[in-house]
């Protein structure tokens, strides 16, 4: 069982940080959903600060990424499955490490940038709080409460994925119902599956897709990593064999079509603008053929 879950977490890890390397509009939205930013996302530019943690057993934890934008703001988002006691050190630990790397100032008077902080549960324990915090006791300078803000995602509705433009993360919705999947696939736990597959992953994706939120890439990449969750979830249950069919037409053809669709218009659009080409030579040419009859019965006259 052990070994299972760890293999779980290991796709739950390659695949938060996929979704962190999609186009930089997509990551840009997602940096303004979850820090209330409001960065341009069409000219945002985004650089990755990758960091790795290993703990005494050495056993590599979830994704953890400092995201730059545009070289000088820098965000530190963590992805995690279960509680952790020590997550908030560990998140200072690589705050510290980013400002130390990026330190400003001279030999005298140093300054440290640390990456806004948030650590996003992916599948939320219900003890999960607001923030976890953090009191540096400085002695006689003072004390400062250092906060780190917690996102407790299988909480958050489809609608306010949506309205913060964080659908990059929408794959994971397929948590929703883990628990109850695991306990019973009845007729009802199907259908609400089916639900969260077909309305809140595959509509969020293509609606992003018409509203400029995420490209054309993103929204395949998506559906490739809503399908791999899918597949180590819940294919592997008896009672799934004829949803399994139907989750692999819905996460692959509709986007497939579009694009066919695209590359047709596309031709058309070109057929039409050669074929104009072509009636604007015709044209000129006669243009050329009256202009030279006038000339020619002018000389008469």
């Amino acid at each position: 069982m052990l070994e299972n879950e760890n293999r779980i977490e290991h796709i739950y890890d390659k695949i938060f940080k996929k979704v962190l390397t999609l186009s930089s509009v997509a990551v840009t939205n997602l940096i303004n959903g979850l820090f209330n930013t409001d960065y341009p996302p069409k000219t945002s530019t985004v650089t990755y600060n990758w960091t790795e943690f290993h703990d005494e057993k050495l056993r590599k934890t979830l994704a953890d990424t400092i995201v730059t934008i545009n070289g000088e703001d820098a965000y530190h988002m963590e992805a995690q499955m279960t509680s952790d006691k020590d997550i908030v050190f560990r998140v200072f630990s690589y705050g510290y490490g980013h400002a130390d790397r990026m330190r400003i100032g001279t030999d005298d008077n140093w300054t440290l940038h640390f990456p806004e902080p948030v650590v996003i549960y992916l599948y939320s324990p219900s003890s999960i709080p607001d923030f976890h915090e953090l009191t540096l006791d400085f002695g006689k300078q003072g004390m400062f409460n250092y906060k780190v803000p917690t996102v407790k995602f299988t909480d958050v509705s489809t609608e306010e994925i949506n309205n913060k433009k964080m659908v990059i993360l929408i794959p994971f919705a397929l948590l929703r119902v883990r628990d109850i999947m695991e306990r019973e696939r009845s007729p009802e736990n199907l259908e609400k599956l089916s639900n969260i597959i077909n309305h809140d992953i595959i509509e969020s994706i293509e609606t992003n897709f018409e509203l400029g939120n995420i490209t054309l890439d993103d929204a395949r990449r998506l559906k490739r990593y809503t399908k791999l969750l899918y597949e180590h979830l819940y294919a592997h249950y008896d009672e799934m064999e004829a949803m399994n069919d139907m989750t692999d037409e819905s996460l692959i053809i509709d986007l497939d079509i579009r694009d066919e669709v695209l590359k047709d218009k596309d031709r058309q659009i070109d057929e039409m603008q050669k074929q104009l080409g072509d009636n604007r030579r015709q044209l000129d040419a006669k243009d050329a053929i009256i202009e030279s009859l006038r000339k020619q019965l002018a000389d008469k006259s």
